[in-house]
This record gives structure tokens, C-alpha cells and sequence, in this order.
């Protein structure tokens, strides 16, 4: 784990608010355990080991009926750690992963039987390393085939630019991490 990354609090207080029946936690990540899953070489962080356990015990502890597992841009395009949750899950989860432009349609299919539902554009320059739209682009057309829609990660003052680009995905984008 980095130095400057706050570990998840491990004991944290129950809130007031009770979750409607059916209450969804929209966004939530699974982190290794690396020794299983391992992080990506080139990733930008290294957070705390936070299992699909330790995920599934604060979904309930919170009172959501379900989860979004996203997948987090320390693991790359190896969405292992995200599958294993997912199937695990069953379905209590649905999944949005981080793909390889060179994905195939029969490991898409595979993914989608696990519940992914999305795929994930990661703009920010922190976290991950400059793409080229174009890529986007062409895994944009794969997952269209699946109904799936698109998750997109920016920064606030990134959006002026990013906007003739999102007009181009014909598809439902989500814009990640509250806007």
C-alpha cells in the first residue's frame, strides 16, 4: 500500500439513514488481495487489500440490497478480482470492467454471464495513462452488441474537451464518480 493511502476504516459507525428495500450501492470497488489478484505493474496507486468479503460484509452492514463493482484502474484491464466477485455475488451484483481494446466478443460474453454491464473510459491523467479516443471508439462498437452501456471517469475541467467525444459513443454513458 502506498504511503499516502487512507485504508478503508474497518470499523465504521452504522448510519442513521436506513436504505430503502432494493437500495443499490452504485459504485464500489474490490481491491486484490493481492497475493490472489495481483495490481497491474504500471498502476498509478497501490491501495489496501479490500476483498470481496470484507465488500460484501459493508454492503450488508449498510443495508444496500446490492452492489456496482467497478473496476479499478490499479488492477489494468486484468478484471480477474472483478469476475470472482461478481460470480460470487451472483445476483446481488452487476459489474462494469476496464477492457483490453483486442477483448474478443466470446470473452465479452463471458463477462456479461458474470453481470458486467458496462465498460469503463478512464480519463484522468493521475490514474491512468493517455488513450487514444479511436480505441474507445472501437471498444464502444464491441460492447454495443451486448447492450451494455459505457462508464466515463474525467476530471471537471477535462470535460469542454471530452464533450465531442461522448456525442460520438451512441450508446448510455454514466458519468463516473458523481460528475
Amino acid at each position: 500500500m502506498d504511503a499516502d493511502y487512507l485504508p478503508f476504516h474497518d470499523s465504521p459507525s452504522k448510519p442513521e439513514f436506513k436504505a430503502p428495500a432494493g437500495a443499490v450501492d452504485a459504485h464500489c470497488h474490490v481491491f486484490g488481495p493481492a497475493d490472489k489478484f495481483p495490481y497491474h505493474p504500471k498502476r498509478k496507486y497501490t491501495p489496501c487489500d479490500a476483498s470481496k468479503e470484507q465488500l460484501f460484509a459493508l454492503r450488508d452492514y449498510l443495508g444496500f440490497a446490492r452492489n456496482v463493482i467497478v473496476q479499478a484502474s490499479c488492477h489494468g484491464t486484468d478484471n480477474t478480482a472483478l469476475l470472482d466477485a461478481l460470480n460470487t455475488a451472483g445476483e446481488r451484483a452487476r459489474g462494469v470492467a476496464v477492457v483490453d481494446p483486442a477483448i474478443t466478443m466470446d470473452e465479452l460474453k463471458e463477462m456479461d454471464d458474470a453481470g458486467v454491464r458496462a465498460v469503463r473510459f478512464n480519463f484522468v491523467k493521475r490514474l491512468v495513462d493517455s488513450t487514444p479516443k479511436e480505441v474507445f471508439l472501437s471498444v464502444a462498437e464491441k460492447i454495443k452488441k451486448l447492450d451494455w452501456h459505457i462508464v466515463v471517469y474525467f476530471e471537471a475541467p477535462d470535460l469542454e474537451d471530452l464533450i465531442p467525444f461522448l456525442k460520438q459513443l451512441n450508446t448510455t454513458i454514466v458519468v463516473d464518480h458523481m460528475g
